[in-house]
């Protein structure tokens, strides 16, 4: 059997790959690789290349509303939904090890999760600076590695913790407890 190539809008770690598993596992697919193409652009792209066989991208969070960066992209791609379906989203502040709460001076992730946990960082980091990133792992992924600075937390899943070596300092700051986000699943 041939191996289905899943590409999603996010880094190792993110909730695009999250939702592409649960995507397979529900429709039986076991023989797939996942292909991190970082944004939504990209996963259309290779849709229209016919470089991946599917594409999985959010569209919709309960809390956040529409991605705005999936309806970008779809006004210059054309394909099939194959299905749309949601996922449970949990979000946590990571930060480097030893990094104490009094030396985050910003905070950094997708412009959805800190959509999402507005309230949250509303109320407790009033005064950190807000930085937009373009993926939620990515962004774990790049404090681990150095290119965001130490003294910034990033809003990830909690697998990024142990994937990148951080620290979760906080988990389920979502400002829903009951968080919820429609992906699409997209075939050529």
């Amino acid at each position: 059997m041939k191996k289905i190539k899943i590409g999603v809008s996010g880094d190792i770690g993110s909730f695009s790959e999250q939702a592409a598993n649960e995507h397979a596992r529900k429709n039986g697919i076991k023989n797939y690789e996942i292909k991190c193409l970082i944004s939504v652009e990209k996963v259309l792209t290779e849709i229209d290349k016919k470089e991946i066989d599917l594409g999985i991208f959010p569209i919709e969070n309960s809390n956040g509303g529409v991605v705005i960066e999936s309806v970008y992209a779809i006004s210059r791609h054309t394909f099939k939904i194959k299905e749309i379906f949601e996922i449970p989203v949990v979000h946590c502040l990571l930060t480097k090890p030893g990094i104490e709460k009094e030396d985050i001076k910003n905070i950094a992730s997708h412009d959805q999760a800190l959509k999402q946990c507005k309230t949250y960082l509303k109320r407790n980091w009033g005064e950190t600076g807000l930085h937009e990133t373009e993926d939620t792992a990515k962004s774990a992924k790049d404090l681990s590695e150095g290119n965001l600075s130490k003294d910034t937390a990033v809003l990830a899943p909690e697998s990024c913790a142990t994937l990148y070596g951080l620290i979760v300092m906080e988990k389920g700051i979502q400002d829903l407890k009951f968080n919820f986000t429609n992906f699409l699943a997209v075939e050529k």
